[in-house]
């Protein structure tokens, strides 16, 4: 009864969410419209029973950059949103997701038919101009999601949008963490899993750590397939060093920077 209970009150939240985007995004700012999704989607965490925990965020780009990571679930966007609120480059059948697919659609997110290669073309050309724009994307390169444990290949084809804009790309490395300390493969989203089947399996493994490491930036250069295989290098460097230490990440980076992050700044935004 309590996982039903809880369950409802995400409902709940995504429909606040809904409300938000419909009635209070039409007359805020850009700025103020990022903090709502912040708040909000810290808020998301919250009530699944995880809290964030980022790392070396003074790396950080906040405008022009193409933002790649480690692929594991779908609260993976949330986590992301929660550190940063950034528009996605999605699967074609999240938009047709009850609510999650109408919030990403009007939170920016870019769908790409995977079946179609002419469609990866057109999503590379889109990203260019948005990032020569000042914007911000992130991108999954995996291609898919996985326990977390291991990385698949970075695919290189998104790559080509930094490339083409001169912008650089940051990547990021995202692992989750139970009470215990131990890398948790609770949050996965894969195989024949339904999205019920992934809540029920995140919601009875809390609580539960979500790390975010940023990884410093890397300049675009001029071979998307070089850039693909460095960014890959510098997850998998801390996703090896969040492993071992999730609290120092001694071996990741000489002076380690790690910041619990809450909704306090934001509570104003936030659902009472």
């Amino acid at each position: 009864m309590a996982l039903v209970w809880r369950k409802l009150r995400l409902v709940v939240h995504l429909l606040y969410g809904m409300w938000i985007v419909a009635r209070r995004f039409p007359r805020a700012s850009a700025s103020e419209r990022v903090e709502l999704n912040r708040a909000w989607s810290l808020d998301m965490l919250r009530l699944c029973g995880m809290k964030l925990v980022v790392h070396n965020d003074e790396a950080r780009l906040d405008n022009g950059v193409l933002v790649v990571g480690n692929h594991i679930s779908w609260i993976d966007i949330y986590v992301i949103n929660a550190w940063r609120p950034t528009p996605f480059v999605s699967k074609a059948e999240i938009r047709n997701w009850p609510v999650v697919g109408w919030l990403a659609h009007q939170l920016g997110t870019v769908f790409v038919q995977r079946e179609k290669r002419s469609d990866a073309k057109r999503i590379m050309h889109e990203l260019a101009e948005r990032l020569l724009a000042g914007e911000k994307m992130c991108v999954f390169p995996e291609g898919t999601t996985t326990d977390g444990q291991t990385l698949l290949p970075f695919h290189a084809n998104m790559f080509q949008a930094a490339v083409s804009a001169s912008c650089p790309v940051q990547p990021i490395c995202l692992m989750y963490e139970d009470a215990q300390g131990r890398q948790s493969t609770a949050p996965a989203y894969i195989g024949d899993m339904t999205l019920d089947d992934s809540l029920s399996a995140l919601l009875r493994a809390t609580p539960l750590t979500a790390h975010l490491y940023v990884c410093d930036p890397l300049a675009p250069g001029a071979d998307r397939r070089l850039l693909a295989s460095e960014a890959q290098a510098a997850v998998q460097r801390a996703l090896e060093g969040m492993r071992g230490a999730p609290a120092a990440i001694a071996d990741v980076a000489d002076a380690p920077r790690v910041r619990p992050v809450t909704s306090a700044s934001s509570s104003n935004n936030s659902p009472a």
